[in-house]
């Protein structure tokens, strides 16, 4: 069993043989919710690469103290994966983040696509909607033991989510009536990989024009229609189990 990730932003500076604590909400959580005691190991991670195995010494009320035994800067892996993900209503946002997260997911882009019926009105509204996107994908993230973290970007335009395809190794836009499978789809050892998720309305002509004007061309999964919450994942897992990644 692979050992609990909790943050550590002073992960990188951390050497073996170093003494750490862990407090905060993070070391509260590993005490109270974890019950993580004195001879356990955990792993701490700044969530941008830097690794440290901890043997836990002693643990307090809310804190954690322990040693460093190996520290280690992992390297981002290759292809990066970016999912720009039309918002989905509700719960099914939190969903798509967390699934998206667990799967390897490098960057997660929100895009207010012309048939989403959640819409981000508002700088509060937003602001507030991208803390609960960020949240929930480092958590997600500990859970799935990562220790690159994703990334959730601002709110993208169509425009924007244009420029990512044309920018993209591998551009990649799901669309249930396209006639190309995605299984198709050339798959680089580097470079990059967009995937674009629409909503549940679809894609709109419009959006499928200004794609395919920079050369991505829409694939399908399958004859199934999945759900805008898991159809992100489903793709991505389908690439990366072409790729060194999973390989």
């Amino acid at each position: 069993m692979t050992l609990p990730v909790y943050v550590h932003d002073g992960t990188a500076s951390l050497r073996a043989g170093d003494d750490v604590v862990l407090d905060g909400d993070e070391g509260r959580h590993a005490v109270t919710v974890r019950r993580t005691a004195a001879g356990e190991r955990v792993v701490l991670t700044d969530g941008a690469g830097a690794a440290a195995t901890v043997l836990v010494t002693d643990a307090a009320k809310a804190s954690l103290t322990g040693v460093v035994e190996e520290a280690e800067v992992r390297p981002a892996e290759e292809p990066r994966v970016t999912v720009v993900q039309a918002i989905p209503k509700g719960e099914r946002a939190d969903l798509a983040v967390e699934v998206l997260t667990e799967v390897g997911v490098d960057e997660i882009v929100p895009w207010a696509a012309e048939r989403c019926v959640a819409v981000w009105k508002g700088e509060e509204k937003t602001a507030k909607a991208l803390a609960k996107w960020r949240a929930t994908a480092r958590e997600a993230a500990k859970q799935a033991r990562r220790v690159w973290f994703p990334t959730v970007a601002e709110p993208a335009t169509t425009d924007d989510v244009a420029a990512l395809l044309a920018g993209a190794s591998v551009p990649v836009v799901l669309d249930e009536a396209a006639s190309g499978p995605i299984g198709n789809l050339p798959i680089p050892g580097r470079g990059s990989i967009v995937v674009v998720v629409g909503p549940e309305g679809g894609i709109s002509p419009a959006e499928l024009e200004a794609f395919a004007a920079v050369g991505a061309e829409p694939v399908r999964l399958g004859s199934s229609v999945l759900r805008t919450s898991t159809a992100g994942v489903a793709a991505v897992a389908a690439l990366l189990a072409r790729t060194r990644r999973w390989g």
